[in-house]
């Protein structure tokens, strides 16, 4: 099991459960809270020293998984937050407000939907005049849905995947990008299946391989503007991403055991580097791609 706290030295390969894991079907989008077990993301574990101090944070899905942990280690080094996630999503997020004013932080809910161009930019300015400015974007949101053959993957689909997770994120970049003043960064999420991509994520892969490439492209384009741009590229992680539709439930069972590590990280695991990748630490740090793969390395 997890340590007390992220600095505890343990066996990575037996930190966290291990498959196998019950069939456990949700509706998209799916509640953290449902999952068996529950992930874990670093609320008891994850402390903070004021990396972020006075940093103003715009997190999309940051009610679950991924970009909630992310929420959490960013209120925990002093930020204060903004978390968007979808409506059904309200159980979640109302447990994310709550663990960053714990931390005696501002914590902003904004619920929508990401597929819309209007809600996006009403979600920036909103967070922006919330915050009292916007220095912080972190780009977590996804939508994954498996399908076993082509023939089976409808336009709509393809569609849909591609607006949650490559339009919206450039529709919030373009928003963000003139708010944000010089030492600001940007971190957008892609996946190891920008490199080796699972048979059945025919739409879901190469919006990844979208998000490298945008991303390397607009590092390079705005760092004139003292803004850095990088992305961090999980392997299999337990979020409601995977078990509301994103991996078919046989693969459930058995999910993140064909990793080196032999099991699927958690979301706090994630956090650490998210939380360098928007301190001045990472100074010198733009254009990158982190892998957080449980030994599936990146190219």
């Amino acid at each position: 099991m997890a340590s007390a706290n992220q600095f505890d030295m343990q066996n990575p390969l037996t930190q966290y459960p291990q498959p196998k894991f019950p069939e456990q079907p949700q509706p998209v989008p799916g509640l953290a809270s449902k999952m068996q077990p529950v992930p874990d993301h670093g609320e008891t574990s994850y402390q903070g020293f004021g990396r972020l101090k006075g940093r103003k944070a715009l997190v999309t899905g940051g009610d679950s998984g991924i970009g909630r942990a992310a929420a959490i280690a960013f209120a925990r080094e002093g930020a204060d937050v903004v978390i968007n996630y979808l409506p059904e999503e309200q159980p979640d997020a109302d447990e994310v407000v709550k663990l960053i004013e714990a931390e005696g932080r501002r914590a902003f809910a904004i619920p929508g939907d990401l597929k819309s161009e209007a809600f996006c930019k009403e979600l920036v300015t909103k967070a922006h005049a919330e915050l009292g400015g916007l220095d912080l974007l972190v780009n977590v949101a996804g939508r994954q849905k498996s399908v076993e053959t082509i023939a089976d993957l409808t336009t709509d689909q393809f569609d849909e995947t591609f607006k949650t997770n490559v339009y919206a994120l450039f529709w919030i970049c373009k928003a963000a990008i003139p708010l944000m003043p010089k030492g600001a960064t940007i971190i957008n999420t892609a996946s190891i299946q920008a490199y080796q991509p699972s048979e059945t994520l025919l739409d879901y892969a190469p919006t990844k391989s979208a998000i490298v490439a945008f991303s390397k492209a607009l590092s390079k384009q705005i760092l004139p503007n003292g803004i850095r741009v990088n992305v961090v590229a999980p392997g299999p992680v337990w979020t409601p991403l995977q078990t509301s539709g994103g991996q078919p439930q046989d693969k459930i069972v058995e999910f993140g055991s064909d990793v080196p590590m032999k099991r699927p990280g958690q979301p706090a695991e994630c956090a650490p580097i998210y939380v360098f990748l928007a301190t001045q630490e990472s100074s010198f740090i733009t254009g990158e791609v982190f892998g957080v793969t449980g030994g599936n390395t990146l190219p």
